[in-house]
This record gives structure tokens, C-alpha cells and sequence, in this order.
């Protein structure tokens, strides 16, 4: 991701919700953008929806959480993000960027515990959220490459 402006979109990949959060053009600020729900077997609703997204908003770069377990290892769900992310690149022609993304859902539970969102609410925009956590840490990380 070399172009200097242009947004960049996180994604936290789920087996039933996948987080989606867009940065502004100049990559400054991080944003939740939508939860895609999906019954875990039809990814292509899923990703038709952020093949959407990512022309609709002229999208130029994506990074994808990559989790893994608290002791370093991948986690079971790497292989199904591997072939995701492949997916992306090769309908879209960006390359994807994975982001250690572990510990991105227990921080935004506790985000919105000090701000009172209740369970409930706290389910439907965890993974939006999430996706905001890694776009945050990926674009502080980057700024002085940008």
C-alpha cells in the first residue's frame, strides 16, 4: 500500500459477523464502518458486499485481522481468512495486509463496558468495532511511511 491517499479498510473476519471499518482519505482517522452478517457457509454474499464497499468508497488498500492465539500460534480460523484474503486481492487486485489482531474484541467489549452499552447492543457491533481497533493500530503504526 505505496499510494499515499486513498482509504484503507479493516476487516475482522467472523464466522458469522465480519467487522468492517474504513479510514478517512488521507488515512488519519479510523472509523467503524458495518457489521456484515452471514450464515457462516454463503461467503459470497459477504464478500459481494465488500467488493461494494471497497469500489463505493475507492477503497486502495485492506487489512485483514490475522488472530492468533494468546501463545503466538495461528488460530483455526487462519486457513479460511488465507482464502478470503486471496479472494479479495484476486477480485480487486489489492494486496491484502494482515494485522495481529489479538486481544482487538476483548478491548472493544471493554470500550463499550466503560461506556455502559449493554450485552446485547455490545453483540451486534463488536466486530465493527474490532475492525476499528486494527485500522486505528495499523494506520499509527504506518503514518510515518504514508
Amino acid at each position: 500500500m505505496s499510494t499515499v491517499v486513498g482509504r484503507v479498510m479493516a476487516i475482522d473476519y467472523g464466522t458469522r459477523r465480519i467487522g468492517v471499518a474504513l479510514s478517512d482519505p488521507l488515512r488519519m482517522i479510523a472509523q467503524g464502518y458495518e457489521t456484515i452478517s452471514w450464515n457462516g457457509e454463503d461467503i459470497d454474499f459477504a464478500m459481494n458486499r465488500l467488493f461494494d464497499i471497497i469500489s463505493q468508497k475507492q477503497v486502495v488498500g485492506v487489512v485483514v485481522g490475522r488472530p492468533r492465539r494468546t501463545d503466538g500460534q495461528e488460530s483455526k480460523l487462519q486457513s479460511d481468512i488465507d482464502i478470503f484474503s486471496q479472494a479479495i486481492t484476486e477480485k480487486t487486485g489489492i494486496s491484502v495486509v494482515y494485522w495481529d489482531e489479538r486481544y482487538t474484541t476483548v478491548i472493544a467489549n471493554r470500550q463499550m463496558q466503560e461506556v455502559r452499552i449493554s450485552g446485547a447492543d455490545r453483540k451486534k457491533v463488536v466486530d465493527n468495532m474490532a475492525a476499528q481497533i486494527i485500522l486505528r493500530e495499523y494506520l499509527e503504526k504506518n503514518r510515518t511511511s504514508l
